[in-house]
């Protein structure tokens, strides 16, 4: 998030804009490219650790093959088609480079979602980990470097730099990923399985095609509407170069931040699908429905505590992180969502592990349909105020149908008051504190505190976090039993 606020600062609210309007593109780009095979993958060799039956190898190497055939068309299409793209579909010229450059990456990224979906059922998660540090470090230090060196050069070349840095850590990424599954699959002698490896891409395919032509019409669907919001504001008065700004202020400054802390809880949630896809696999019912009943626990005490953080100084980490009070009021008014928007995640991957990935997408798609038709009357009228309305609707139409449908099949009771009611009193509580012991000066007085500007802000936040847990243990929001289990998923 610090280094996406520097970007922010070197390309300004126009290029996050275009940026992220670009994303879109890129997005429909990796859906295709990916179609469905970290599902697939995690699926087949979970099913397969609790069988016994060591055909890792093969899945692997029919999950290369799909990947290979899939990312290689999407290569194609995107390269060829670049121009089009960049000049009719996006309406600026300045892209057509880095849609070419994307391209590149695709056969990468695809492979590396296998590979990370294999380490993901087979419970080395550390090992992605490993990778993504190596692969973050590598981008974050090949963007700074290509951003000094072309940024000056005017927004195209900019944004040509940070594409750049991402191609150049996706092969380097895809690489390391590789070579440790190579090592991974020979010390679990799995490829001594004699398995047709058609036989296996076979299977791939009837788990992963489902998913990808519902991902591909969500995904499309996404792409629309990326590219309806600049429109939208356009047509209520706003010119071309403020209204990717505003866009860029919203999609590309404050929606990521809003989710960065999710990056613990989906690397939580991640797990699930494995977990789940073993439990119901051997018809163990009350363990999903124990493994269920933690996780709206945890996922919710942690989002509302999160969101609760985002509400009380929101202005002050949109001022700080980017020098925006415009990004501090939308923090304010999107942070409510927060649990939603986290719960959702934690959602969808238990139902994708209990084998509910066409109704997660039927969800989805019904979520950017209604998305995009209220762009299209909203945002004429009521600009970007619209659009934030549009995400509260959507967000509660997908979080509430897919809960309902969890809650139906495992038959979880759900405790308000323990769930929701708890955390919320903990995380008023605790910021009610830290902004009295703050503002009257009573942190400086009592233990001689002094801070201002950034350190202050962060400092109020990082003590506001450890009272939300101390309160939420004192009044019974999380149990010593949530915390181990959440231990034992995460490092056993």
């Amino acid at each position: 998030m610090a280094f996406n606020a520097h970007v922010s600062s070197k390309i300004g609210a126009e290029g996050m804009g275009l940026l992220t309007l670009v994303s879109g593109i890129y997005g429909f780009a990796i859906t295709f490219a990916c179609s469905g095979i970290n599902l697939a993958v995690v699926r087949l060799v979970s099913i397969d650790l609790a069988k016994g039956e060591g055909r890792g190898g093969k899945i692997m190497r029919g999950a290369i093959l799909y990947c290979l055939g899939f990312s290689a068309l999407a290569f194609a299409i995107l390269f060829s088609f670049s121009g089009v793209i960049g000049e009719k579909i996006l309406g600026d010229v300045r892209v057509i480079r880095s849609i070419k450059l994307f391209a590149i990456s695709l056969p990468a990224i695809s492979i590396s979602s296998a590979i990370n979906g294999y380490f993901c059922a087979t419970r080395r998660v550390y090992k992605n980990v490993i990778v993504q540090f190596l692969e973050q470090g590598i981008r974050l230090g090949i963007v700074a470097y290509l951003l000094a060196l072309l940024a000056p050069a005017g927004l195209e070349n900019a944004i040509l730099a940070v594409i750049g840095g991402g191609v150049i850590s996706e092969l380097l990424s895809a690489t390391l990923s590789g070579i440790l599954c190579l090592f991974d699959l020979k010390s679990g002698n799995c490829a001594r399985c004699v398995e047709n490896t058609s036989e296996t891409v076979g299977e791939i395919c009837k788990i992963s095609l489902p998913v990808a032509i519902s991902a591909y019409a969500r995904s499309a669907l996404s792409t629309l509407e990326h590219l309806a919001i600049p429109w939208g504001l356009r047509r209520c008065g706003l010119g071309y170069e403020a209204s990717i700004a505003s866009y860029g202020v919203l999609h590309g400054m404050v929606i990521p931040l809003l989710f960065f802390p999710s990056a613990m809880l989906g690397a939580f949630s991640s797990l699930l699908v494995p977990e789940l896809s073993e439990a119901y696999a051997k018809g163990s019912y009350a363990r999903i429905r124990y493994i269920v009943s933690r996780v709206f626990a945890l996922s919710l005490l942690f989002s509302v505590g999160v969101s609760g953080i985002f509400v009380s100084f929101s202005h002050e980490i949109g001022l700080y992180l980017y020098g925006s009070h415009e990004a501090g009021e939308y923090i304010r008014l999107l942070a409510p969502l927060i649990p939603l928007m986290y719960l959702d995640g934690a959602v969808d991957a238990m139902l994708k592990g209990l084998g509910e990935q066409i109704y997660t997408m039927r969800v989805n798609i019904s979520d950017s349909l209604i998305s995009l038709l209220l762009i299209v009357i909203l945002l004429p009228k009521m600009g970007i105020s619209g659009y934030v309305v549009i995400i509260f609707i959507t967000e509660l139409f997908n979080t509430s149908f897919s809960i309902m449908r969890l809650l139906n099949l495992t038959g979880v009771k759900t405790p308000i008051v323990k769930w929701i009611l708890k955390p919320l009193v903990s995380i008023i509580l605790s910021t009610v504190i830290v902004r009295f012991l703050f503002d009257f000066n009573i942190m400086t007085a009592i233990f001689g505190i002094i801070a201002y500007g950034k350190g202050a802000v962060f400092l109020e936040i990082g003590i506001s976090a450890i009272l939300y847990i101390i309160i939420s243990r004192v009044i019974g929001a999380i149990s010593r039993e949530d915390i181990e289990w959440g231990r034992s998923l995460l490092l056993d």
